[in-house]
């Protein structure tokens, strides 16, 4: 299966960057994975809902060159349908039964998603009713695929 993960801004922190590589390395054994990073806007504080409502769009604008139709999408948002682990391991593997080959995991900017990009998605997760940095939230994705392939496998993982 191949799964892209489509995400606003670039991750800064070098912790951060390493935990996103350290992933990568052991999910390019169960699946070709690829990571799309998109330029974000700078959100002034203070910002009033219309000048929040510009951001996402602008950003949306750049997220839909890579949404493709032939893949499977889940938007993050806050909103979104909870899994634990098992069910979200369980979710994967049935799409791929499906017929699913390509998934596209979008995470959206610091002032999430655009509701133009959220109606383009099959469906919205949500890992918490908690906000996390976006930058955060990528390690979060890369580590809960992860640990859904090690479940599908049949394969050790702490709980």
């Amino acid at each position: 299966m191949k799964i892209t993960i489509l995400t606003v801004g670039k991750i800064k922190e070098k912790f951060f960057r390493g935990a996103v590589e350290e992933y990568s390395k052991r999910l390019s054994r169960y699946c070709k994975l690829e990571i799309i990073e998109v330029a974000d806007e700078k959100t002034p504080d203070h910002a009033s809902a219309h000048e929040e409502e510009l951001i996402r769009a602008k950003e949306a604008e750049r997220l839909k060159k890579y949404i493709k139709d032939n893949a499977y999408t889940i938007a993050l948002a806050i909103d979104g349908k909870q899994y634990s682990s098992e069910d979200f391991s369980a979710h994967v593997h049935d799409l791929g039964l499906k017929g699913e080959s390509h998934l596209q995991l979008i995470i959206g900017g610091s002032i999430g998603l655009a509701p133009e990009i959220l109606s383009l998605a099959q469906e919205k997760i949500s890992f918490s009713k908690m906000t996390f940095p976006h930058q955060l939230m990528r390690v979060i994705l890369l580590e809960q695929i992860y640990r859904a392939y090690r479940i599908m496998n049949g394969e050790p993982y702490h709980k």
